[in-house]
């Protein structure tokens, strides 16, 4: 069996009294592109900067390459490409300029330069100043940056952060080509399920510093719960009558009342438990809540009290 790309046991990290990092372990298989999920401030960009010893956890061990970060740093940064918040380019220059200067400070070859414009589509761009670029032209200059070297492991950092439609695209398949042609593993995170589940392989999910799921997409597909949305007659009634019968309800947003079953049978108990209730039921309807649901089911959950 391979070994991951990326491995941590028990991280630990606080900022003051606030506990940022909680036990967090990640196994990141090699050749995968391993989706990297959470709301906002969950500690994503925390995790990637102690991946990257940019910062030391308190307690736990990173293994990049089957290596400890803290002893052999340089060595396994020499494999690993990165970009981690805003790029930052030299907007006075063009796209080639400021692949030059980073080019000399690594010591790779010229011809590094025409293979990373190719491979991020920005071959015709080259020679145009960076301040005349899209948003989503950048973001592909800075991952053509973390490419210069050749690495083997490329870490995102919410790439598609504020991009368009078109944008978020582009990134994706880019992704996807750097993957599938070049053989790159990636790790990527992002706050939204929907930009990255049709990309990624693997993922985790995390809240709260806390680690919620791990595993191949499939895996979390597998967790997907079957939603029976209700039509009656009177639905604030249906509504509090299952809520007292311990079903999980909530309402959509026409008014309907959706309630997650474990299987078939239910759809029966709730219909009799309705009628036998005087509610009059128009329709009963079974659809799979789509992963973005299960997302925020699973990240909502994690922070109640």
């Amino acid at each position: 069996m391979t070994s991951p790309i990326i491995s941590t046991h028990g991280l630990n990290y606080a900022f003051g009294r606030r506990q940022v990092l909680h036990d967090l372990s990640l196994s990141v298989p090699q050749a995968s592109i391993f989706g990297f999920l959470g709301p906002n401030g969950a500690g994503k960009t925390t995790t990637i900067r102690v991946l990257l010893g940019l910062i030391r956890a308190e307690g736990g061990k990173v293994e990049l390459f089957g290596r400890d970060i803290r002893r052999h740093r340089l060595e396994v940064l020499a494999r690993t490409g990165a970009l981690i918040e805003s790029p930052s380019l030299y907007k006075h220059l063009t796209g080639f300029e400021n692949l030059e200067i980073t080019r000399r400070l690594l010591n790779v070859d010229k011809k590094r330069i025409g293979d990373v414009l190719e491979t991020v589509r920005l071959t015709k761009d080259a020679h145009r100043r960076v301040k005349e670029y899209s948003l989503g032209m950048n973001q592909r200059l800075s991952i053509a940056l973390a490419l210069l070297h050749n690495p083997d492991l490329l870490i995102l950092d919410e790439p598609t952060n504020g991009l368009d439609p078109a944008g978020i695209r582009e990134i994706r398949e880019l992704i996807i080509s750097l993957n599938r042609d070049l053989g790159k593993t990636i790790f990527v995170s992002s706050h939204l399920l929907s930009e990255i589940e049709k990309t990624v392989t693997h993922l985790a999910i995390i809240n709260g510093g806390s680690l919620l799921f791990q595993g191949p997409i499939g895996e979390l597909r597998e967790l997907q719960t079957p939603v029976l949305t209700v039509q009656t007659d009177d639905n604030e009634s249906a509504f509090h009558l299952l809520i007292r019968h311990d079903y999980d309800v909530d309402v959509h947003a026409a008014g309907r009342v959706n309630v997650r079953i474990r299987d078939v049978r239910q759809i029966a108990e709730i219909n009799g438990l309705l009628v036998g209730h005087g509610i009059g039921v128009y329709g009963l309807q079974t659809n799979q809540e789509n992963l973005e649901e299960l997302f925020l089911t699973l990240t909502h959950a994690e922070a109640q009290p």
